[in-house]
């Protein structure tokens, strides 16, 4: 039997320190069929010299002419792509030799799961959770499932759930073409939210895997509390609700909105450690919603064209079945 193609996405930017650990743990992969694309986002840190020298027989290298961003660059490297499967990696990853082999299995047991869920530990600490997908919150903010939690077995079934972190995720081409890619709107954070919910609204199913292991260093990127990262986060949570929640959620959702802002600017006006400083806040967040307000007919645009195979009914159920808890979305650290 030949094992499908799987495409490994590997987007990069300023990204050289990590890889070395990211490659050489591709290299090890017990699946036999994959291709890995490097996608560099027109790095200046020697990234795309120390690949060609090191990695140049091993992935197909495409350099892009200016920072497209997480989503655009995933949707690029796509593009040049022949696999049956996509499997998007963060450049700062160590993936176990299983990993691949885990998340093709699981696919491959049912025509109608279009997106796998890798468990996903803190680099410092294997015992940590990073992700074992991701939750949602009634605005549209999203939250990965298990965050900072200790292992403990809790997440050791294999389940549906109802999104992945694309920061290992693998997705059946087949959803892909028929929901379209990540929406470079959104440039970073969030776009892997949209993505799950666009395949949940066609019908299409996602699953956790919890022997697909990743390690994951956090945020090394855009870092944990930067200014760039807030916008991004606060700005790209509405984009989710205003294309993909039905109108019921839509008319509580700034409700919920307002009780999360209340909370977390609370928090960082408290903690000093935190990178964003006290008066950049109500900044951060006028330019995220003057952005949403400006895109918004664009936005609806694209909420018209999403094809929706499940009842109303049936999303709002997702916030029952796989609800974010408030004090988990604003308390944890």
């Amino acid at each position: 039997m030949i094992e499908p193609l799987v495409s490994i996405i590997v987007v990069n930017y300023n990204g050289r320190k990590y890889l070395e650990e990211c490659f050489t743990s591709l290299k090890n992969q017990s699946y036999p069929n994959f291709e890995v694309l490097f996608v560099d986002n027109h790095s200046t840190d020697g990234s795309v010299e120390y690949v060609m020298e090191n990695y140049a027989r091993f992935v197909r290298i495409i350099l892009n002419k200016e920072n497209f961003g997480f989503a655009k660059g995933n949707n690029i490297g796509i593009c040049a792509s022949q696999g049956n499967y996509i499997a998007t990696l963060n450049n700062d990853t160590r993936v176990d030799p299983n990993w691949l082999k885990e998340l093709v299995r699981a696919a491959e047991v049912d025509s109608k799961i279009g997106m796998c869920a890798s468990k996903i530990y803190l680099m410092q600490n294997k015992k940590i959770i990073d992700s074992v997908g991701i939750g949602i919150y009634p605005d549209g903010t999203s939250k990965q499932r298990g965050w900072l939690e200790k292992d403990i077995g809790q997440y050791a079934k294999q389940e549906e759930i109802l999104l992945p972190s694309a920061c290992a995720a693998l997705y059946r081409k087949k959803m892909l073409d028929e929901i379209g890619l990540f929406d470079e709107d959104f440039f970073a954070y969030c776009e892997d939210t949209d993505l799950g919910l666009r395949g949940q609204l066609a019908g299409w199913k996602c699953v956790f895997v919890p022997n697909a292991i990743v390690k994951h260093y956090y945020s090394r990127t855009a870092g944990k509390f930067s200014d760039f990262k807030a916008y991004l986060v606060e700005r790209n949570h509405c984009l989710v609700a205003l294309k993909n929640f039905p109108l019921c959620i839509l008319l509580i959702s700034p409700f919920y909105t307002c009780l999360r802002l209340i909370v977390q600017i609370y928090s960082a006006l408290r903690l000093s450690n935190k990178s964003i400083r006290k008066g950049r806040l109500s900044v951060i967040i006028i330019k995220a919603y003057l952005f949403v307000l400006f895109n918004l007919l664009k936005t609806l645009k694209k909420r018209k064209n999403i094809f929706r195979g499940i009842s109303d009914f049936q999303v709002c159920f997702w916030f029952i079945k796989y609800r974010l808890r408030f004090r988990d979305l604003v308390l944890k650290e």
